[in-house]
């Protein structure tokens, strides 16, 4: 499937790009909003589109026609003020998932945080943040599409192991970005992942074997 990645220029977003560009299964649109983040990804062979999630439903839409699935990994970083985790985390991941109905596009992957879901395990320096990924995954859930949320824990710039923790009510723990990129790529085609959420970390299982325990 081809697949529209938001947030391509993000940490975890630049490991899920490589590793779809790199798959025999799926093909990779990159959203980008700068012209020098194309041109890199330009020279790799990978497709680019640029729209802002500060922009229209309507722009992010026309990026996004002719894809079937969206993975949702952008974030508006931690040197932004509140004002930004609203309009990314929050309003720009519901305008990407209107787009994505008015579209027809089913499916839609959703990297959210560790307990984003338990308001009484959030990180207390991390509220804002947190507010924005608790409403921005209901909405998905509330939503028509086929979703899944992936919950990832502390995010690490170490390689990864390919082993993972993941379920329902994960314990605080870190994972490698890389990590976290590899199961959110397996969960694409994986219908045991279909409306589905989880918490995610580094643990002794392999990634396609964790997954299906969920």
């Amino acid at each position: 499937m081809k697949v529209l990645v938001i947030g391509a220029n993000g940490q975890v977003g630049k490991h899920i790009v490589n590793i779809l560009n790199e798959s025999d299964v799926h093909t990779v649109r990159a959203m980008v909003r700068k012209e020098e983040q194309a041109k890199e990804l330009e020279a790799r062979g990978i497709e680019t589109a640029f729209a802002s999630l500060e922009g229209t439903v309507h722009e992010i839409k026309e990026v996004m026609k002719g894809c079937d699935a969206v993975i949702f990994s952008a974030g508006s970083g931690g040197n932004t003020g509140h004002d930004k985790t609203l309009l990314i985390d929050l309003d720009g991941a519901v305008k990407a998932m209107e787009a994505a109905e008015d579209l027809g596009i089913k499916r839609f992957v959703m990297v959210s945080a560790l307990q984003a879901h338990h308001r009484e395990n959030w990180n207390t320096s991390l509220i804002p943040y947190y507010v924005a990924k608790h409403y921005a995954d209901k909405i998905l859930e509330a939503s028509g599409l086929t979703y899944t949320i992936v919950r990832p824990g502390g995010l690490l710039n170490e390689p990864g192991t390919g082993r993972v923790d993941a379920g329902e009510n994960k314990e605080r723990g870190s994972i490698p970005r890389e990590d976290v990129a590899r199961v959110v790529v397996e969960t694409l085609s994986e219908d045991h992942t279909f409306g589905r959420s989880f918490d995610l970390v580094s643990g002794d299982t392999p990634i396609a074997e964790a997954i299906q325990s969920i």
